[in-house]
Formats: C-alpha cells, sequence, structure tokens
C-alpha cells in the first residue's frame, strides 16, 4: 500500500503475512515505536480512538455503537482499541460472521483489564508485537550480515568499516523511537524523558483508574535502570531502592507495578532458555530485565555521552540492552525466540536464538574489539562441555555481536564475529 514518506519496518512482511491468515490483526507494543504509522501503512479505511476532535466523539461513538465504528473499507484500522475495551469482543464477533481475512487492525499501547471483554479472540484475532526501530530499520545499520543467515550458519566474511564509539553512545541516548530521527542527540535525548513522564503521570493512572503513589513508580523506575540488563529479582530492587534512595517500597507493591509495566509495554524482559540441552546442570530461570528500548534506562540513569564515557561499565550494560533490542527484532522476523542462559554452575551467555525447528545459537555481547577473545573462550568452552554430556545439544552457531569491530568474519576456532552495526534480519 502506498503512504508518501512511509519508512519500512522489518515487521511489514509479518503484517501482511497475518493479514492474509486471520480476519483481524492487533498490533500491541510501546507507544510512539510507529504502531499507528504502520498499521496506517497496510490499512485502506482507520478511525482514531484518541483523536480529541469533537470531544473525543470518535471514543464517544465506539462506546454508543461500536458497530458503526468497524464500517469501513477492510482492512479498518482502529487504533488504541484499549480506549473501549467492548470493541475486542464486536471486533470478533464481526469477523465470526465473516469468511473473509483482513478485516481489521487494531493497535493497543495497553493490555487492558480483562474486564469487559468476553473472548479471547483466539483464531480470528492474531496478536503480533512491535518495538521501537532497530539500528537497520533507522539506517545506522548497513545490513551487510543477515541475523538469519548467520543463525544457518552460512555468513560469509566482509569488511564492514570502522566504527566509533560516540556513535554507538548516540544510538544509545536516542533509542528506536520514529520521531528522533534527523534530530541531535541533545534534541533526541527529549523524548524517552517525556515519554516517563508520560507512562508516570498518566498512563499508570489510566490503565485501570487506580491512583499510585509516583514518587514510588519513579524510584522503582530509576532501580530497573541501574539493573538494566541483569537479572535481578525484585527483592535485590527492593534492596537497591533502600540502598540508593533510602526509601522502602514492598516486594507486594514492586510486583503489582513491574505488571503494569508491563502491560505498558514499558518493560519486556529476557525468558530465561530452559530447553533440555542438558542433562546433568540446573538452569537458573530468572529473566534478564530491559526497557523496551534503551534510551528510557539512559535518561532514566541522566546519561549523557561525557558521563558514558566515563562509566564503561554501565555503558557496556546499555550496549547490551541495545543489542539485545536489535537481536529480538530481526529475530522475530523468521519466527525464532530470543533467550538468555544462565546456570548454577556460573556459566552465563548473553543472548541464545532459538531457531523454529529447535536447534539454538549462543552469543556473547562485547561492546569493544578488546574482549573478543574472551568471549569466543566462553562460547567455545559452553559447546564442549555440553558435547560431552550423554544427550547434550550443542548450540549449531556461536556468534560475538560487538560494537567496535570493522568486519564481520569466522574466526579459527568457528566463532563469527559481527557488529551490530553491520546486522540485519
Amino acid at each position: 500500500m502506498e503512504k508518501k514518506g512511509y519508512r519500512p519496518r522489518i515487521i511489514d512482511n509479518k503484517i501482511e503475512e497475518y493479514l492474509g491468515v486471520f480476519g483481524a490483526l492487533c498490533i500491541e507494543g510501546p507507544k510512539w515505536c510507529g504502531k499507528t504509522w504502520t498499521s496506517s501503512f497496510h490499512s485502506r479505511s482507520e478511525i482514531y480512538l484518541g483523536d480529541p476532535a469533537g470531544n473525543f466523539q470518535n471514543r464517544n461513538l465506539a462506546e454508543l455503537s461500536p458497530d458503526l465504528v468497524l464500517q469501513g473499507e477492510p482492512p479498518r484500522l482502529i487504533d488504541e482499541w484499549q480506549e473501549v475495551p467492548p470493541l475486542w469482543d464486536a471486533v470478533r464477533f464481526h469477523v465470526d460472521q465473516s469468511s473473509e481475512k483482513g478485516l481489521f487492525i487494531l493497535t493497543g499501547s495497553s493490555t487492558p483489564n480483562h474486564k469487559g471483554i468476553l473472548h479471547s479472540g483466539a483464531g480470528r484475532i492474531a496478536r503480533i508485537r512491535m518495538r521501537p526501530m532497530s539500528l537497520y530499520e533507522s539506517g545506522d545499520s548497513s545490513g551487510m550480515v543477515s541475523l538469519g543467515d548467520l543463525c544457518a550458519d552460512r555468513m560469509e566474511s566482509v569488511m564492514t568499516g570502522e566504527v566509533r564509539l560516540t556513535d554507538l553512545i548516540g544510538y544509545i541516548l536516542r533509542g528506536g523511537w520514529p520521531a528522533s530521527l534527523g534530530l541531535s542527540i541533545k534534541e533526541a535525548s527529549l523524548l524517552p524523558r517525556q515519554y516517563l513522564d508520560a507512562i508516570v503521570d498518566d498512563d499508570v493512572y489510566r490503565i485501570d483508574g487506580v491512583k499510585r503513589d509516583t514518587t514510588k513508580i519513579r524510584l522503582l523506575l530509576r532501580s530497573l535502570a541501574r539493573n538494566e540488563s541483569t537479572t535481578a529479582t525484585n527483592r535485590s530492587l527492593k534492596n537497591d531502592v533502600k540502598e540508593k534512595d533510602d526509601e522502602d517500597i514492598d516486594v507486594d507493591t514492586i510486583a503489582s507495578y513491574l505488571d503494569i509495566f508491563s502491560r505498558l509495554f514499558l518493560i519486556e524482559n529476557q525468558q530465561p532458555f530452559s530447553s533440555k540441552i542438558r542433562s546433568s546442570v540446573r538452569v537458573k530461570q530468572a529473566e534478564k530485565r530491559h526497557f523496551a528500548d534503551p534510551s528510557l534506562a539512559a535518561a532514566l540513569l541522566g546519561a549523557t555521552e561525557e558521563k558514558l564515557l566515563g562509566d564503561l561499565n554501565t555503558l557496556g550494560f546499555l550496549f547490551e540492552a541495545l543489542c539485545e533490542r536489535d537481536l529480538r527484532i530481526y529475530t522475530d522476523a523468521f519466527g525464532g525466540q530470543l533467550y538468555h542462559y544462565q546456570d548454577y554452575q556460573n556459566r552465563e551467555v548473553d543472548a541464545v536464538i532459538q531457531l523454529p525447528g529447535g536447534e539454538w545459537c549462543a552469543f556473547e555481547i562485547k561492546l569493544g574489539a578488546n574482549q573478543i577473545d574472551e568471549a569466543a573462550a566462553v562460547l567455545v568452552k559452553l559447546k564442549n562441555d555440553i558435547a560431552k554430556e550423554p544427550g547434550g545439544i550443542p548450540p549449531k552457531v556461536l556468534c560475538v555481536v560487538c560494537g567496535m569491530s570493522n568486519a564481520a568474519y569466522k574466526r579459527a576456532d568457528g566463532v563469527y564475529v559481527v557488529p551490530i552495526t553491520a546486522l540485519r534480519e
């Protein structure tokens, strides 16, 4: 479909595929990530429930007569459907009455309570997750290396060009927000700050109409930022708030707030890889904590280029978050799943990609080229350890995703090295 100025997204192919299979499609994800613009590109008619025109007449119309809202050329976009939750059932019923596919596209930046939604929509309304832009989508990765080809063990070596550390810091601070493209880093850094203010001051209340302590919400958000790309437990977060901010938040409150953040797509944790790849070693089940975009953690930490150049440890965690955001986007495009690995023998792997056929690939993420040898050794040892075990299933591919390399290549030990600024789906 045509839309002047539309910047293609990796999710475009998936949207078209799902519209050909399901009666309706719900595209969910954090606000400001481009859901509306992308959905509009794929639609032929649209209605915006958040439009304030006429004292929010579209929303009022949807509440009074949902059927009228559904009238329009398919695919019909219903933007921010969660503003009127009964629309879900109306769409499901309409799809039930028709044999046609691709009738509706729903977008949502939060998951409402199930109150007022009678049916799941399973088999009728498909759900897909949209995320902020990857470096390839924003034009900051050359895309010379396909992650799909890499995971199939058929990547060819190529010179990818020099990468400046300050550029990588800029990508972290700016984030993957479409509205930030073309802005200076200083200007772009304002957007994640405003995003967080909108979440705390408005969205947290609007999701269910419950008043919450915004001071404690901000304390927890700062703690999450300090623990970005770690497996910190809820109790660890509680202790961190006490130590760093001299405030108390009980564990139940933390759990409740984290659930809200998840429903607002503010956070998206990396699940542990728990497939039975080893017979004798217990695998830890802790999630690795992530914001939807590394720029949010950076904003909460008050990070600037100067501060991060002086704190390479924090920069390393934020760079890991940047890479894992992109790996998740690219992996999703070919039907894979992103995990992390951690066992009780203190062996860890930053990222695991499980392929649709069940095979898996292991990734370490390192900012500097001087860290590649050590990371490769970790991967090789893990592979050898698993291969020695009866019934062990070693990874198909080993790879170090790095920041400061000028080439993508395969080492003599079989480990691939790929700069994040050369990667695509």
